[in-house]
């Protein structure tokens, strides 16, 4: 079974949060366990950018993000990736320097003592020394760094699909199975 902890940090970018949470509901099996935790700061930027509250009817197992007993706190619960979408410069700066004083920064921790695969969808621009060091720091600890940056090979028309160019690039990474745009690959 594969299990998968989607963390949602009060970055800009909420459409990401929604859309992955949508595609793994399409692609959810006996196969995959899916387990969510925001910050408060997320449901406020969901509000804000969304103008719903649909973070609340999520179907996957949701956690607080100061529940230090959720399974992926620890090692043991042996959950293989941690997507952060999007991942606030404030998360990043934490994970990059071991500070877990959350959730989300606990379980990035200890995904990346486990040599587990952790995504950071990262959501800022411009980007100064201090974010690029972080990052670096991530990368050289074995996580994975994805600027939420849209594609246009596919000639994405609306907001939603052009957003749905970095979650399908995000769902590739955690090889999960999806129906996407591919280089190369004329569409029948």
């Amino acid at each position: 079974m594969q299990k998968i902890v989607i963390a949602i940090t009060g970055a800009s970018g909420a459409i990401y949060a929604k859309q992955i949470l949508t595609k793994l509901q399409r692609i959810q099996s006996k196969e995959l366990e899916v387990a969510v935790v925001m910050t408060e700061n997320a449901k406020t930027v969901w509000q804000t950018e969304l103008e719903d509250s649909a973070y609340q009817k999520i179907k996957f197992t949701q956690y607080s993000n100061f529940d230090f007993s959720a399974g992926f706190a620890s090692g043991s619960g042996n959950y293989g990736t941690m997507i952060i979408i999007p991942c606030s410069m404030g998360t990043l700066g934490r994970i990059a320097n071991g500070i877990s004083n959350d959730l989300i920064s606990r379980a990035a921790d200890v995904i990346l003592k486990e040599r587990r695969k952790l995504i950071c969808v990262a959501r800022e621009t411009p980007y100064n020394l201090v974010h690029i060091r972080n990052m670096e720091t991530i990368t050289l600890a074995g996580g994975i760094i994805c600027p939420a940056t849209p594609s246009f090979y596919s000639k994405p028309q609306t907001v939603e699909a052009l957003a749905a160019t970095v979650v399908d690039r995000v769902l590739d990474l955690a090889g999960l199975p999806i129906d996407t745009y591919r280089w190369g690959v004329q569409k029948k």
